[in-house]
């Protein structure tokens, strides 16, 4: 099956209406990554099927779950989740946060090469990053959800989403957010083309009473 294929079922299996203009700009991506790939290893994924399902269709998961137009992807890498969900959602704004200079450079010349106009990126730590608030905050890096908060509290505007995308179920990380506080919500994902499991968590609003 062909890259284009696997995108266009892969979005279908997820329930998106992803236009066919946007699924040229999100292959478009993927060919940058790959080509940038080769001298920068932003990535070690390198099988352009494994690249459609890893990054496009694990990012667009979500995509049912992003309910704020202000967000914020920390510590993005080569650009996931948020830059896959940008190219879908052009009505809101995505910030693009990482430390590493070589991957931020490698998503701004993307975003100029694309022309997304809703994409900013920086390059920069996120405890010292402190350019305005936002109502999602999403990681796919970020090691749990109490780290997330805690890393993101300055950033945060009153009822911010706080989503982190994690593989199998994080039971141990649950309890350690309810019991500091944070109401906590856990959705089972399926990807399409990938045999693992996949869930998110969700905490809405900052930690309770």
């Amino acid at each position: 099956m062909s890259e284009k294929m696997m995108l266009q079922a892969g979005a279908e299996a997820l329930g998106l209406s992803v236009s066919l203009a946007q699924q040229t700009t999100l292959l478009s991506y993927l060919q940058y990554l790959q080509k940038w790939n080769k001298a920068y290893n932003l990535t070690a994924i390198r099988d352009p099927e494994q690249m459609v399902s890893e990054h496009l269709l694990d990012s667009l998961s979500v995509a049912n779950y992003i309910e704020g137009d202000l967000c914020l992807d920390v510590g993005t890498g080569a650009g996931v989740p948020g830059l896959p969900l940008a190219i879908i959602f052009p009505e809101k704004s995505f910030t693009l946060l990482d430390s590493n200079g070589k991957k931020t450079r490698f998503l701004k010349q993307v975003v100029h090469e694309l022309a997304l106009k809703n994409i900013i990126v920086i390059n920069s730590r996120v405890e010292k990053f402190s350019n305005g608030l936002f109502d999602v905050i999403m990681s796919r890096a970020v090691g749990s959800l109490v780290d997330l908060y805690l890393l993101t509290k300055h950033l945060q505007q009153q009822a911010c989403e706080l989503v982190l995308l994690k593989g199998l179920y994080p039971k141990a990380e649950v309890a350690a957010a309810k019991d500091m506080g944070l109401e906590v919500r856990v959705e089972k994902l399926t990807v399409p083309f990938i045999n693992a499991e996949r869930h998110i968590l969700i905490s809405k609003g900052g930690i309770s009473g």
